[in-house]
């Protein structure tokens, strides 16, 4: 890259490290990006680059040798018209994984990618192994391209797929594909395609590691050559109660004493276990990482048990996918879901009728209220709420003994919290009240 001049598109985290990635191979650079300075963090604002900020008026884009689109960004006219005038435009993740030397394990779906992304990096590290935990998860890939890692691990989304021609995981992870961000992708074979970009460039030297049973994720991994290790009730990784048994060794890894709450979690650890024992991760230290695993905060996360009910925080559940898979694998016969917020402009009838086999009831918040009541039409019984604490309150008395109250929203946050992390922390507090105040009414 010595020499080329590159234009970075949008400086959030990605851009700002994609940045310095071009940076440090003797690259001229220029950011752009459609906020003002002022809200730019400092670090971006601090870069040795040229800044046009406020919209992307201004950049030349066809002059540019390279450009490098951060995930956030949506299509845009001048990117097309860069392309078209033989400009190559690439996402952040594309960039960065030409430079990464260490096999690279791609951690994508709907839900669960975090938990997965986190769950591979510990069972890799039992081991002494050096890795990278990062991408989508928060630390960008391009962070990733200065370290001595022996396995870099990445979550992936769809956002960070859409432009990665290159892309070539030795391990790809594909846990599921439910209908998400219609408001980005003009239906759903475009967005699952989108996930699917992570096989196409496999070889059979790699692996591909998908649900079994499930005939769309079945499709994307065959866009490459890779192995196909499947996990599940009829997986080469089978789920049998709360064991995994690696079905050509015949070992075993128990859940049970786990953190991993959930059938959808012990999935997710399925898929991570098939990847660690890919890269020779003995059963003994696969085990004793499972056993010491912490679970991301606002996935799936008991947050207390009040008279018999247990009440799980799982915010970000942003999507209807999440919501069923979450509601699904409660342990408990029966749960009260919370549920609400922005709107993604999906169908709701997954959730009702998951609803309708596990649910007690619904309490509804939010924007999407009037959306999620409409759909639920008198199937199951739902109380709206103006308030998390509202919301908390309803749910209990709705719930029984021996019930779950489950927040998983299946919506963004941005109508009533500053983010899922916000929302799923109003949730805690709420409970620890109201568990204050059933306190006050025990003799």
């Amino acid at each position: 890259m010595q020499g080329a001049r590159v234009i970075i598109v949008g400086l959030g985290r990605s851009g700002t490290s994609a940045a310095k990635l071009c940076l440090s191979r003797g690259a001229t650079v220029i950011g752009t990006d459609r906020s003002p300075l002022e809200h730019l963090a400092k670090e971006a604002r601090e870069l040795p680059i040229q800044l046009l900020v406020g919209g992307h008026t201004g950049v030349d884009f066809s002059a540019a040798d390279l450009v490098v689109v951060s995930p956030g960004v949506p299509a845009l006219g001048e990117l097309e018209a860069a392309e078209a005038a033989g400009v190559e435009v690439i996402g952040e993740l594309e960039l960065a994984a030409r430079f990464i030397s260490a096999p690279i394990v791609a951690v994508g779906g709907t839900n669960g990618k975090s938990t997965t992304t986190t769950l591979v990096a510990d069972l890799l590290a039992a081991e002494g192994r050096r890795v990278f935990a990062g991408g989508n998860l928060g630390t960008p890939a391009s962070d990733a391209v200065q370290g001595a890692w022996d396995v870099v691990v990445l979550e992936v989304s769809s956002f960070q797929l859409e432009r990665s021609p290159s892309f070539r995981p030795r391990v790809s992870i594909l846990l599921n594909v439910s209908e998400d961000h219609m408001d980005r992708y003009p239906s759903f074979p475009a967005y699952s395609d989108a996930k699917g970009n992570a096989f196409r460039n496999q070889t059979r030297e790699d692996l591909a590691v998908i649900p079994a049973d499930d005939a769309e994720c079945e499709r994307q991994a065959r866009r490459g050559q890779a192995r196909v290790v499947r996990f599940g009730e009829r997986g080469d990784f089978a789920i049998i109660g709360t064991r995994v048994v690696e079905q050509t060794s015949g070992a075993a890894f128990e859940l049970e004493e786990t953190r991993l709450f959930g059938r959808h979690n012990r999935e997710n650890a399925a898929a991570a276990i098939a990847t660690a024992r890919e890269f020779g991760i003995s059963v003994e230290s696969v085990q004793r990482a499972l056993s010491a695993f912490q679970p991301l905060p606002h996935r799936m996360a008991l947050a207390s048990t009040l008279r018999g009910v247990r009440f799980y925080d799982d915010s970000k559940g942003t999507n209807v996918g999440a919501a069923v898979t979450a509601l699904a694998g409660l342990s408990e016969p029966r749960g009260v879901l919370i549920a609400g917020g922005r709107d993604k402009l999906g169908s709701y009838e997954p959730l009702v009728a998951a609803l309708e086999k596990r649910g007690r009831g619904v309490v509804v918040i939010g924007e999407a209220s009037d959306r999620i009541a409409d759909a639920v039409a008198g199937r199951v019984p739902l109380v709206r709420a103006g308030s998390m604490d509202e919301a908390v309150l309803a749910a209990y008395r709705m719930a029984e003994p021996g019930d779950a109250v489950l927040l998983s929203p299946a919506c963004s946050s941005f109508d009533m919290f500053t983010s899922y992390a916000d929302r799923g922390r109003k949730f805690v507090e709420a409970v620890a009240r109201l568990a204050e105040t059933l306190a006050k009414e025990e003799p």
